[in-house]
This record gives structure tokens, sequence and C-alpha cells, in this order.
């Protein structure tokens, strides 16, 4: 296969290059013919072996995006060239992950490949949104501002992402050192006390005897418990990766109390940040709607929004569309359908999405408050039930002497 690079005109008239391969440059011709209306050029390109090299791997934290986002929107602005600029990046990139992809995206772009297309091969890591609007950026020529979209999109979901799991940190924590202050009194507390009483012979409480039966289960018990816990935990995840399987516990996740609000809070924020980021950047409104469906984070949802692409296609207008997904608030559908009946979709969602930010700070607090009491609750009625069972053997004995 040999690869050629080419310039044609969409059937929109909008001005597109990339990359393609062909057999030959009849077969590219043929083949770009199909998709678009008029080429412009097109001629051959050195082989990078794009399909073969090693990509990316590993998570890539929504802060560092920001900050690569904010460096290329700043040195384009400069009017450095797109290679130089990748290049600059990806040197003072802090993160591994994200400075092995960009060397290999510099020299794709060296020889000709477009940024989206190079990102697209290089990076599975990286979100489609991020993909898509570099897409739409190359396409309408405004790169620089579709970057410095993303590094507002990706600060802002940092920051959310951020102050959930500060907030979630504290009860975490006492959960965690809970569990291990039990452990240790079951494990070796308890029985020092049971060897005592029954060596005295006294006659136990109910109390006293349900704790020791507790520790007597939790010595042979642990062990299988733990392992039950660990392969449940490899089978979600190995499952998890299945889109049948990732769609039902996602739909499972919304019904659960405190945690289903706060999913659904989070997919409404996500929803209208990345779908005003999109049309922002100039991507369509349809295609926007199923890059924005496939960026969320709950994977029905995701389906249930995709859904409804196709509905758009139809002639459905989105608001209409989006009323078809009963987990949507009813606040994000009518004011995307306000947005799109006034001509101002995309302020419409940015302020929509701020409101929901907003949102999910709050319910997520409001859990952790009302989680808060009921941890120390549960935990004093343990240690109190523990004492009782305790001292009742030896009130018990202080009266018989």
């Amino acid at each position: 296969m040999i690869t050629y690079k080419y310039k044609a005109l969409s059937k929109d008239g909008m001005a597109v290059e990339g990359v393609i391969k062909a057999h030959d440059r009849n077969d590219a011709v043929f083949k770009l013919k199909n998709e678009y209306g008029i080429i412009v050029d097109i001629k051959e390109v050195t082989s990078l072996d794009l399909f073969t090299k090693k990509e990316g791997t590993g998570k890539v934290k929504d802060k560092d995006i920001a900050l690569m986002c904010q460096q290329f929107s700043i040195l384009l602005t400069a009017g450095l060239p797109i290679a130089r600029t990748v290049e600059l990046v990806g040197v003072r990139s802090e993160s591994k992950v994200l400075k092995q992809i960009l060397t290999s995206v510099a020299e794709d772009v060296t020889a000709g490949y477009n940024l989206a297309g190079s990102f697209q091969t290089r990076a599975k890591n990286l979100p489609v949104n991020f993909i898509e609007t570099i897409r739409a950026g190359e396409e309408s020529g405004s790169l620089e501002m579709a970057f410095g979209r993303l590094a507002s999109f990706f600060e802002k979901k940092a920051n959310i992402s951020g102050k959930v799991k500060s907030a979630l940190t504290y009860p975490i924590m006492v959960i965690i050192v809970a569990v291990i202050v039990i452990a240790v009194i079951m494990g070796y507390a308890v029985p020092v006390f049971t060897n005592v009483f029954v060596g005295m012979g006294v006659e136990l409480p109910l109390p006293t005897r349900i704790l020791i039966a507790m520790s007597d289960f939790f010595k042979v018990a642990t062990i299988p418990i733990i392992c039950i816990i660990a392969v449940l935990i490899i089978m979600y995840r190995l499952l998890k990766k299945k889109e049948s399987w990732a769609i039902r516990f996602d739909k499972i996740k919304l019904k659960l109390p405190v945690v289903g609000k706060i999913n659904i809070m989070n997919a409404a924020s996500q929803f209208a940040n990345t779908f005003s980021t999109m049309l922002a950047a100039g991507v369509p409104a349809v295609r926007a709607l199923g890059i924005t469906a496939r960026s969320l984070p709950n994977a029905y949802m995701a389906d249930e929004i995709l859904n409804t692409v196709g509905m758009v296609e139809q002639g459905y207008s989105i608001g209409n569309a989006l009323r078809q997904v009963n987990e949507l608030p009813e606040l994000l559908v009518e004011m995307t359908a306000v947005g799109e009946d006034s001509g101002s979709m995309e302020h419409t969602l940015e302020v929509v999405g701020h409101y929901y930010d907003t949102e999910v700070e709050y319910v997520t607090s409001r859990a952790v408050k009302l989680i808060e009491p009921v941890i120390i609750v549960v935990l004093a009625a343990f240690v109190a039930f523990i004492l009782l069972s305790v001292y009742l053997p030896m009130f018990s004995m202080y009266d018989s002497i």
C-alpha cells in the first residue's frame, strides 16, 4: 500500500487535508472522489509505518491535557509552524505518556500527516472530543482557538473532578481506618478476653457470645472473603470492558440512592460542556451530538443519547430527540431546545454546563455530609457493642464474688 497526502474540497465546500493509503494513485483518487466533491492536490509521501508504531499507553490526566492544549494555543497564536509547535510541547510536557505521543505526532506532521489523524492513530487513550475538536479546528483554519477551548474545557473538568475526590477523601479514609481497627480488635483483643472468660467457667451473656461467634467466624472466613471480593472486582473489570455489560452496570449506577443522582448530574455537566465546546469549535450539531455522547462517563446514558443521533438525522430537532432520554435532567433538555430554537445553543449549553458543575459539587458535598454522621453512628454502635460484650461478664463475676 502507498501513502498519499491530499487536499480536497468537501461537499459543503470546506477545505480538507489528510492522508490515505491505496494500491496506486488511481485507487487513491477513486476512494477520495467517493468521499469528497473536488480533489485539489494529491501526492505520494514517504510511509511512516504509522499503524505499526507503538502507541501511547497509560491514563492521561485531564490537567495534563489542559496544560498541553494551553501551550498549543499560545504557540500557534504566536505563529509557530504546527510541526515545530508539536515538537516544543512534547519536549516541555511533564507527562511521560504525552511526551511519547507528541514525539510520534511531530514526526507524522513533519512528513505530511494532519494533526487530528495522527493523534487519533497514536493515542487511543485521548478523549474522542479532543480528537474531533482538533479535526474541526484544522478544517476551519482556527486550530489555535480549538486548542484554547479545549484547554478551558479540560481545566474545568479537572477542577470539578479534584473537588469531588477531595470531598470523598475524608469518609473513605475514616472507613479504611475503621475496618483496620475492627479487624485488629476482632483478631487479637477479643480472643484474649474469650480465653479468660472460658477459663473461668463463667456463664456468658448473649452479647458476649455473639461477639465470640463473630470473632471465630472472621478467623476462618477472612481469607475466603478477601478472595471472593478480589474475584468479584476482577470479574467486574473484565465484564466492564464489554459494551453490553458496561451499559448494564452503568444503568444500575443511575438507580442507586445518592450515587445515582451524582452520576446523572456529572453526565449532564459533561454533556453540556462538551457539546458547547464542540459547537464553538465549528463541529456540525449532529456530529457534535454523537461525539458528545461517546465522551460521557456513563455507558448507558451514552448509548441512549447515541440513539437520538439517528432521529436528528431524520429531521427531529435535537431538543425533541433528547426528550426520549429519560435519564437526562429536564432542565438540560429544555434549555438545549431553547438554545436550538433561538440559535444560541452554544452559549446556552455553556451556561447550563456551569450550573451543573455547581450542582455536582453541591450534591457530592451534601452526600458526604450525610455519610459522615452515619459512619460515626455505626462505628460508635459497634464500639459500644464490643465494650458491652466485654464488661458484662466482668460485672457477672463481681456479682458472684
